[in-house]
């Protein structure tokens, strides 16, 4: 699985960082979302498929995995 995320699209809403921490978290200053890690495996593709699928404005794309 890959991570790619559109940041212009990003309204900082956190539901990515709420849902898989150990895969997003937000910028200090602006709240748009930082992947931590952009190949996660394992039980952590779960959590980021459903952060990807409760994006308000579907600004995570995943490949692959």
């Amino acid at each position: 699985m890959r991570i790619a995320v559109d940041e212009e699209k990003c309204i900082s809403a956190g539901q990515c960082a709420m849902t898989a921490p150990h895969v997003f978290d937000q910028r200090d200053e602006d709240g748009v979302v930082v992947v931590l890690d952009a190949s996660p495996a394992g039980p952590e593709q779960a959590a980021t498929r459903a952060a990807a699928a409760g994006c308000p404005v579907a600004a995570i794309t995943l490949t692959g995995g």
